[in-house]
């Protein structure tokens, strides 16, 4: 993406990636900030003459284990947190598809504001961000928000700065809520290869008062499943009361204790294979359009059932096919937002990855932009309108 990469920088800490922002800034120097590189951020071709890599702020500050809270520099791994965390029976909760050697960092999944089946029960990332150092284009480090969960005081950067791609500046430090590691785990599975079905299914769960870890759905080749995972000593109870709700919206029901397996499968979903993968945003009662219009197009759907969120994967064919693919699910599925998270580059040269908003919000969004980032130095042209 972009034009070609001047240099390359690994900031050792917070102030020198400050410093290195307002030299960009002063040259007029677009700055491409990432942390594993898994992900093929927004539009294609955006202007930028420095990539700043984030992986040299790879410290774990803090782990305050009776807090459940921890502070943690933006380039330390998912994976290095989470090995960290299990060993206090803790997590993060939060589980995006990794992929690319399971290189994601914590930074970068909070600035792409990702998120894997595990969203249903705790939320988003910036649910779970306490507190946020970032380093803006002026060279200064703002800082927001707490370490402790009570804290509410303060401008909530967190929750600004997560889902804003780098584009407002970089984030380098975060205080994290935490969650107990459960012990235990099991998932009701009801199955069906009508849509109709489906949807109802996964609305009555919705609606139960199950308390489920996650609840997704999918639908691949015709045949579609709702899948709620429960957690604790009580799983194998609350899964079995699942089943005759699902029973009762016409599917066949099932339980699986040993389900690893099944919920990988739905965070690999969320990835490409050299194909397209759009991010739909709309309403759980669109889940059976949604369904018809993946088996319309080819494509596999997953997502999470509750919040109307669903990924429509597109396998790999010709850029051209991709491109119409694309505009069709956009025409079938509108007005909800499609956005388009990972596609080969002739694709997304020739695609707008974003879901237009209207000029008010287009408006509010540059205008944030103009505040933080006066000078269009952090990843410049790759957001929304080419913010």
């Amino acid at each position: 993406m972009g034009t070609e990469t001047l240099r390359s920088e690994t900031p050792q800490s917070a102030d020198d990636a400050a410093q290195l922002l307002r030299d960009c800034a002063g040259e007029g120097i677009g700055v491409r900030i990432v942390g594993g590189a898994t992900k093929p951020w927004g539009r294609h071709g955006a202007d930028y003459g420095v990539r700043l890599n984030t992986r040299g702020l790879d410290a774990i500050v803090e782990h305050n284990r009776g807090d459940f809270t921890a502070v943690v520099e933006a380039g330390v791994s998912l994976r290095e947190l989470d090995e960290v965390l299990a060993d206090a029976g803790q997590r993060l909760a939060l589980d995006p598809p990794l992929g690319a050697g399971d290189r994601a960092t914590v930074g970068g999944v909070v600035a792409a504001g990702d998120s894997g089946p595990l969203r249903h029960h705790y939320g988003a990332a910036r649910d779970l961000v306490l507190g946020v150092t970032v380093a803006l284009s002026d060279g200064s480090l703002a800082r927001a928000g707490g370490r402790v969960i009570k804290n509410v005081a303060g401008y909530d950067l967190g929750k600004l700065f997560s889902g804003s791609f780098g584009t407002l500046g970089l984030i380098t430090q975060l205080a994290v809520r935490l969650h107990p590691r459960q012990p235990a785990h099991e998932t009701a599975v009801g199955a069906t290869d009508d849509p109709a079905r489906l949807q109802a299914a996964a609305i009555a769960l919705c609606g139960s008062s199950l308390a489920a870890d996650a609840l997704d759905v999918r639908w691949r080749a015709g045949e579609g499943a709702v899948l709620a995972r429960f957690a604790g000593v009580a799983a194998g109870e609350q899964a079995a009361a699942a089943r005759p709700l699902l029973g009762e919206a016409g599917v066949e029901a099932r339980t699986v204790d040993d389900d690893d397996g099944l919920w990988e499968a739905q965070r690999g979903a969320q990835r490409s294979d050299g194909g397209v993968v759009l991010r739909v945003s709309g309403r759980p009662t669109q889940l059976a359009d949604a369904c018809v219009a993946a088996e319309a197009a080819g494509a596999t759907l997953a997502g999470r059932a509750a919040l109307g969120l669903w990924w429509i994967s597109v396998p790999a064919t010709t850029h051209g096919e991709l491109v119409e693919v694309v505009a069709r699910l956009r025409e079938l599925l509108a007005p909800s937002a499609c956005v388009v998270l990972d596609a080969p580059g002739p694709v997304r040269a020739y695609v707008d990855p974003w879901a237009v908003p209207d000029d008010a919000a287009l408006k509010l969004m540059r205008r944030v932009k103009a505040r933080f980032d006066p000078t269009a130095t952090c990843n410049p042209g790759i957001f929304v309108g080419g913010i």
